[in-house]
């Protein structure tokens, strides 16, 4: 039996939906199977979630978790891993507090991509985040950071003056190369800081293993606790539904011991990177397809998309004629994973919204798309059927800029006045493929330029004699 002087701790920044939808939940699966020697501890770095942190609170950290599968069997479990909750305050005492304490071992954070505010050449984007700047005064005032830069740079002060010993930075987002990439904005960070001396303590005591997280977790709606209460009879205030699929690869490289994550299923690997490019490639660009396709012709949500033989052949057609073969050879069966991802998509107790998924086109572009892209390029190949995805993207984004978008669109990469320029120039294909934000090296390639004319063509005409969008003012798409 494990005692408390024996429990180790992973401490994590940002206890949102998928946190405890996926890593919470690998962690409850090892303690039923009697191994509970981790433990889980957490907190936001911002003053969100209250009613939700404080749910936590009065339940001791547990709440329940819906597993809905694709042919609609719900499921519930009372999740138990997490044992502290840290409430919330701008010095951030209570997670400076465990992230100073020798038995806690590793640091996990989920943040979402556009939070580490890093370019396409993995530099701090310093011009547009003053958040950052913010931050770097902050600490030179004695003050707690609040990005997750800030924050980090507050608990290794802490844990090194403690002398509390290495700790794991274990980043559980999607940015691709997620360790590498968090590790080196951190390490920018603390240098702008001019701390030499915590530099060479995080290269000397940390190391961030690059990790791929997956799982669809919306956002909890009241629908989520009126079922728990009725399945269960417990009232929860913190209840939350994820799909069945999960999958969590880590690069096995810990500072200072870790979880035996691989009793429950957690992969852990050599190289996460086949792992990454398969879920980024053919996930989450798969994802982004049917949410601009599926909003052009009036869906609200994914598996409504998905369902529909249109969209579903755009999705299907990108990700084998032109995906899978520049990811091959692969560890995994990426035709099987196509089919299983199509799945998982269209499964409508998800519920999944247009509006969640179509955000952030201005990121996943170049980080989902250029790559495929640029690649069959370089081979000398055709990119016909992945550029039906920028081409979606750019009809969007018309629709966008007439005002036909029937929700807010967020993208904290674009620039509006940019994107409104392209809209409105005298030829929106050439203004959108010379667009350096969303291609870089590639923008303004004339094989680009003519794959993408055809390709919005194609989808031009794809809106237009769809069922849902016949005289329903389609035009704007093909402008």
């Amino acid at each position: 039996m494990t005692t408390a002087q024996d429990t180790l701790t992973i401490l994590h920044l940002g206890l949102g939906s998928f946190h405890r939808a996926h890593q919470a939940l690998y962690l409850h699966q090892l303690h039923q199977l009697g191994d509970t020697r981790w433990v889980l501890a957490g907190g936001n770095l911002r003053p969100d979630m209250q009613d939700t942190i404080a749910a936590l609170q009065t339940q001791g950290g547990a709440y329940t978790l819906e597993t809905v599968t694709a042919q609609g069997e719900r499921s519930y479990t009372w999740v138990e891993s997490i044992r502290t909750v840290v409430p919330y305050t701008p010095d951030l005492a209570g997670l400076v507090a465990i992230a100073a304490q020798p038995g806690t071992r590793i640091i996990s954070f989920t943040v979402t991509e556009a939070g580490y505010y890093l370019d396409s050449r993995h530099q701090l984007d310093w011009a547009s985040a003053p958040d950052l700047q913010a931050d770097l005064q902050a600490l030179r005032e004695g003050r707690a950071g609040s990005t997750i830069y800030g924050a980090l740079t507050t608990l290794l002060r802490a844990r090194r003056q403690a002398g509390a010993g290495a700790v794991t930075l274990l980043n559980c987002d999607n940015l691709r190369h997620n360790g590498d990439r968090s590790r080196s904005g951190l390490l920018q960070f603390v240098q702008a800081l001019g701390d030499a001396d915590l530099v060479a303590w995080i290269e000397a005591h940390t190391t961030s293993p690059n990790a791929m997280v997956d799982r669809i977790t919306p956002r909890p709606t009241p629908d989520v606790a009126a079922r728990v209460q009725a399945a269960t009879g417990r009232a929860d205030p913190a209840a939350l539904m994820g799909e069945s699929f999960i999958q969590w690869v880590i690069e096995d490289r810990f500072a200072n011991g870790r979880p035996a994550w691989e009793r429950v299923g957690v992969e852990l690997v050599e190289s996460v990177a086949p792992y990454e490019e398969a879920k980024i490639r053919l996930l989450n660009a798969t994802h982004s397809c049917i949410a601009w396709a599926g909003t052009l012709v009036g869906y609200r949500f994914i598996h409504e998309g998905t369902h529909d033989a249109a969209i579903r052949q755009l999705a299907f057609d990108y990700v084998t004629q032109d995906t899978i073969p520049v990811l091959q050879p692969s560890p995994i069966d990426l035709a099987v994973y196509r089919d299983v991802v199509l799945e998982r998509f269209g499964n409508p107790a998800i519920e999944d919204t247009n509006q969640r998924v179509a955000m952030d086109g201005y990121s996943k572009i170049p980080g989902f798309i250029a790559p495929t892209v640029r690649e069959r390029l370089a081979r000398g190949e055709g990119i016909a059927a992945v550029a039906v995805l920028p081409a979606l993207f750019l009809a969007y984004l018309q629709r966008w800029h007439a005002g036909h978008i029937p929700y807010t669109y967020q993208d904290q990469a674009m620039d509006p006045a940019a994107a409104h320029a392209i809209c409105e120039a005298a030829d929106p294909v050439a203004a959108f493929a010379a667009d350096k934000v969303l291609w870089g090296e590639l923008a303004g390639d004339a094989r680009l330029v003519q794959a993408l004319r055809t390709a919005s063509a194609q989808v031009a005409a794809f809106v237009a004699r769809h069922p849902r969008t016949v005289g329903l003012g389609s035009s704007t798409a093909a402008q």
